[in-house]
């Protein structure tokens, strides 16, 4: 009785794999195996039927809801006699490290540009709005990369600000995995997408609200719909684990790569060094920051140990 109270009261509507997989009707697959192969990051384990089974009911279900706030757009131009022009539908895409977040934004991404009436449709990472590491070493942040503080949170909020009322083109600023770095005077223009992507560790972030009641936009607040990838500490610990073992041999590689040093670490010393990572600093994150902005995402796709999305919850209307 107590966990039928619990799901009555909950804002979400829970469904198993399968039961969201009859969600895609008669949604086309536009995407062929080989496509899906480039698109996903090197740990995820994306294939045809997580794309069939998960992702084509997400983009039926964004296409209702693109099309809705298109009408209700409308509605409020007629409403006030104005003839602004369309503003973006920005998605959210959050979650942990190694969660899955790169890879659900681009398929996104692919499927939602093949909609019938071809959508512009854009992607931008948070990571480029992150403080560039001389600024962080200055403020003692390098320990803190990833955390709500080492982000330049005023410029990201400009940017969104911009793009929501219109203007064009909108420069995001670029970060390279590589130097483990913000690009300098380098960018991405992005110039009135249909759709634009948000892809970060912390894009759910609320914040403290302010006691005077003074407005204060929160990067979520610019959001139409947000997508939060979930998944149970260890099995992420295991796929950070996995991904930094990979690395070793593909980037950390690499002489010009900021991880270059631990190109040689044995599998022992790869692994004890990657747990420590990952529970210094990523597991903090998620505790603190990440975790505790679940419950304000419009879908919540729940993964097991083989990345694959085992339930899916999606927030009443």
């Amino acid at each position: 009785m107590e966990q039928r109270a619990e799901t009555e009261l909950s804002p979400y509507r829970v469904f198993s794999r399968a039961e969201w997989a009859e969600r895609r009707a008669d949604t086309p697959m536009t995407l062929r195996a080989g496509e899906i192969t480039r698109l996903r990051s090197m740990h995820d384990r994306l294939d045809m039927s997580e794309v069939e089974e998960i992702y084509l009911p997400l983009s039926r279900l964004l296409s209702f809801y693109v099309a809705a706030t298109q009408g209700l757009f409308r509605a409020q131009q007629g409403f006030l006699g104005t003839e602004d022009a369309k503003t973006p539908y920005i998605i959210g895409v959050g979650g942990s490290v190694a969660a899955g977040k790169s890879t659900t934004a681009r398929v996104l991404q692919a499927l939602l540009a093949r909609w019938p009436n071809v959508p512009k449709v854009d992607l931008v990472t948070t990571d480029g709005f992150l403080y560039p590491n001389a600024i962080l070493e200055r403020k003692g942040l390098m320990e803190r990369k990833g955390f709500p503080e080492s982000y330049d949170l005023p410029t990201l909020l400009r940017f969104l600000s911009d793009i929501k009322a219109g203007y064009r083109p909108v420069r995001a600023p670029l970060y390279s995995h590589l130097v483990y770095d913000v690009l300098p005077s380098q960018w991405i223009e992005i110039d009135r997408p249909d759709i634009l992507i948000v892809e970060g560790l912390n894009v759910l972030q609320a914040g403290r609200l302010p006691k005077d009641g003074k407005a204060v936009p929160f990067v979520s607040d610019f959001f139409d719909f947000s997508v939060y990838l979930d998944a149970d500490e260890d099995v992420l610990l295991s796929w950070y684990v996995t991904r930094f073992l990979a690395l070793r041999g593909t980037a950390f590689a690499d002489p010009k790569s900021y991880f270059h040093r631990y190109a040689e670490l044995s599998d022992a010393d790869a692994v004890a060094t990657a747990t420590s990572i990952w529970n210094r600093i990523n597991l903090l994150n998620l505790r603190e920051n990440i975790l505790p902005t679940r419950p304000r995402a419009d879908l919540i796709l729940k993964k097991g140990e083989t990345h694959q999305v085992e339930e899916v919850a999606l927030r009443r209307l």
